[in-house]
């Protein structure tokens, strides 16, 4: 999905799932899925302790004594023949199995570094074992333990292995991979947009093994072209479904480990005109709760299998008129959106169907029950605390720039309890402990500088007795502020008004624009307001800058706000934006000649449409790696929120900024880095070749080889950095008048 590329890091360590799942029944405990990124925390599985790599060694911190015991010491990470300890980037700490499952050498697969070498540490024996040693360097992915830590799974290939621990013995237990059929994991556009990355799970018992099976044999190569290493230049192609082209055939599959028995499971429909996004065994048992999503998105459908003989059964339907929201909403997980209750019969699943992001409890035979009754939307689920009945959340009903820490009844009765305290008006993030005693608390806001502490629950004390870190202003003076449109819109801004400010006078205003599905801009936490690419201080200058989130973004303001940008995606974005502005260029102290806006990615596509919709309002903008043209992303992202092109095509045009060229008054500069394997260089050829043909002038800036990021190569952020300052400065003046 399109993202700003600063709130995307270059690499990102997701490398797994991570198992919302109770601990099943088998005496071997939990399933084995979780692999955790090294340079954070994670709570021990009492809740009393957490694990985090320090100087190289796995250390366990008590949570409220403080006191350190040294897991894995510098020593047991040299591997044999070696002279240093691998750099651990990720890691399964296993203490029932006396196993640890080590991660390094990552490589990066489409934008993630999902590929490298795993080690699994044996404690008992302190012996060191690389697994797949017969497998090319750094070609494993998620590997994982059995449930009894006998053996383990890997994909390497885009086949599934596994992998005997005590002989170092593997098997394919597929053997059909190629680079377009692919088992165990996915293609660019299921990892793209719907945070499908780990593509199997051991069943409970450790007998079996689901995958999932994406056939991209038919989607086409997307041709990026290197023209800099070479002295003739090269294609470098990217399997890239366009808006228009159907999915990629998707299936689930059972594999028995010891005899290699495949078994797909049958899911009605056809399989490249559905998706099927989420995939999970239930507990203790042999069966699988699997989600099938439709190809326009709006019907969703939960299906029960028997994991062994692969029939399937229908247990819940869900339909939204604009698209059912399959993005996970749990905390501690990318993809999994089921917490399984009372003994494994119940899961919990959010929904939006009645209007706002609500929690319900659904049996295996698809009864409902409403947890979450209150007209406001959480955010985000952190854990379960079962035993006494509660679910932690985050939400904010009164404001949707801001987010806070409540609890309520797992039987809905009750109003839900809000466990943050006044003191952190702004954003508030949790890593709640297993036993819901203790958790890491992070706040910030837009004018506090964060602070990180240990907590115990419900009292929101400091988990060590002592004082809680003192709250620090930050360096900027941000004000948020609503605005009303002319339409009736009310929407939530941000503003940094110039050093020494002077009301009586008049200043240029910079507007900072995302506007689409994937991010919101206003929110309540530190660093809003500074803008990463100005050299210097916009403040310092004379700009005003501010920020505002249009329909469409995915605020906490219910099911309405959201949902109104379907079919409507760079219509009713770029008309909000405008008829803020409108209302914002009425303050006395705004100066209505110097009005400029940008964005990046999704962003850019909104400065374009803002600058060529209305162009009586803007006379500066630019524009970073934008679409031009709604066809030329990718399928499951565009056709969620616009439909599919061949019903839709009128709002496919009336949506893209090649069809508004000619209104282009303003000065415009584009940005793009012909490397973008997710919103591709073409985008500024197509954009060139209107404005060439309706004689507009523009400035244009192309960065070879780089991605969506712009961020590689010597000196590229400190030129891109240049670029954009000058241009702002020489076409929308700073100071005040």
């Amino acid at each position: 999905m399109r993202k700003q590329s600063f709130l995307i890091p270059l690499i990102t360590l997701l490398v797994s799932v991570v198992s919302l799942a109770q601990p099943s029944t088998e005496p071997y405990g939990p399933q084995a899925l979780t692999i955790l990124d090294a340079r954070k925390f994670h709570w021990s599985p009492d809740g009393n302790a957490y694990w985090q790599f320090q100087s190289g060694e796995l250390v366990q911190v008590d949570v409220k004594t403080g006191t350190k015991t040294t897991l894995i010491k510098k020593e047991q990470l040299i591997p044999q023949g070696a002279t240093q300890p691998i750099r651990v980037l990720a890691f399964d700490y296993l203490p029932t199995l006396k196993k640890a499952v080590l991660y390094t050498n990552a490589k990066r697969v489409w934008r993630y570094p999902t590929r490298g070498d795993y080690y699994v540490l044996d404690l008992a024996s302190n012996s060191l074992k690389k697994l797949g040693a017969s497998r090319p360097e750094s070609s494993l992915m998620f590997a994982k333990l059995s449930p009894n830590g006998t053996q383990a799974a890997y994909v390497s290939g885009h086949n599934l292995y596994v992998e005997d621990l005590s002989t170092g013995t593997a098997k394919a237990l597929t053997t059909d991979g190629t680079d377009r059929l692919i088992n165990g994991t996915f293609d660019w556009v299921y990892e793209e947009e719907l945070d499908c990355r780990d593509g199997f799970r051991w069943s409970p018992d450790g007998k079996y093994i689901a995958f999932w099976t994406v056939d991209a044999r038919k989607i086409r190569n997307f041709l990026m072209i290197n023209n800099t290493d070479s002295t003739y230049s090269f294609n470098v192609p990217v399997e890239y479904p366009k808006a228009g082209e159907k999915p990629s055939p998707t299936f689930v599959k059972t594999v028995e480990v010891a005899t290699g028995k495949i078994t797909p499971i049958q899911i009605p429909g056809e399989p490249d005109n559905n998706l099927l996004p989420r995939m999970e065994w239930i507990p203790g048992s042999q069966e699988l709760l699997i989600q099938q999503l439709n190809r326009r998105q709006q019907v969703s459908t939960l299906y029960v299998a028997n994991g062994t003989t692969g029939t399937a059964k229908a247990i819940n339907t869900e339909k939204d008129d604009a698209w059912v929201d399959v993005r996970s909403n749990w905390a501690e997980s990318e993809v999994t959106n089921w917490y399984w209750l009372a003994g494994n019969k119940e899961f919990l699943y959010l929904s939006e169907k009645g209007g706002w992001r609500q929690l319900y409890r659904v049996t295996k035979e698809g009864k409902e029950t409403l947890v979450s009754a209150e007209p406001y939307d959480i955010i985000k689920i952190y854990t379960v605390d079962e035993k006494n009945g509660w679910v932690y959340f985050s939400a904010s009903p009164t404001n949707a720039t801001q987010q806070y820490l409540y609890r309520l009844k797992l039987n809905g009765k009750g109003k839900a309890e809000r466990l943050t305290p006044a003191t952190y008006a702004g954003t508030n993030d949790y890593e709640i402990s297993p036993n819901g005693l203790w958790a890491q608390h992070d706040f910030s806001s837009a004018n506090t500088q964060p602070t990180q502490s240990f907590i115990s629950l419900p009292s929101h004390k400091a988990a060590d007795g002592k004082s809680l870190p003192e709250l620090k202003p930050g360096r900027m003076k941000v004000e948020f502020f609503q605005v009303k449109t002319a339409e009736g819109t009310v929407m939530d801004g941000w503003m940094v008004k110039p050093t020494n400010f002077d009301s009586t006078k008049r200043y240029p205003v910079v507007f900072y624009v995302y506007g689409e599905p994937a991010s919101a801009t206003v929110t309540d936490q530190f660093g809003v307001g500074y803008n990463r690419l100005f050299q210097g201080s916009m403040a310092d200058k004379g700009y005003i800058y501010i920020s505002l989130d249009n329909r469409g973004t995915p605020a906490p303001k219910g099911r309405e706000w959201r949902k109104a940008i379907y079919r409507n995606n760079g219509i009713i974005n770029a008309k909000d934006q405008a008829l803020a502005t409108q209302e914002i260029i009425k303050w006395p102290f705004v100066d209505k000649d110097r009005i400029a806006i940008w964005g990046w990615s999704g962003g850019g596509m909104s400065t374009l449409n803002a600058l060529m919709q209305y162009p009586d309002v803007y006379q500066t903008g630019i524009a970073i790696a934008a679409i031009s043209n709604l066809h030329l992303y990718d399928n499951i992202y565009e056709e969620r929120y616009m439909g599919i092109p061949a019903e839709a095509e009128a709002d496919y045009l009336k949506g893209s900024p090649i069809s508004h060229v000619k209104n282009l008054k303003g000065n415009l500069l584009y940005i793009h880095g012909t490397g973008d394997d997710n919103v591709h260089y073409q985008n500024a050829e197509v954009l060139i070749n209107e404005l060439i043909k309706a004689g507009k002038l523009f400035s244009l800036m192309i960065y070879p080889n780089r991605t969506h990021s712009i961020s590689e190569g010597q000196g590229t952020s400190q030129h891109l950095s240049k670029t954009y300052t000058d241009f702002l400065l020489k076409n929308c003046p700073p100071g005040a008048r």
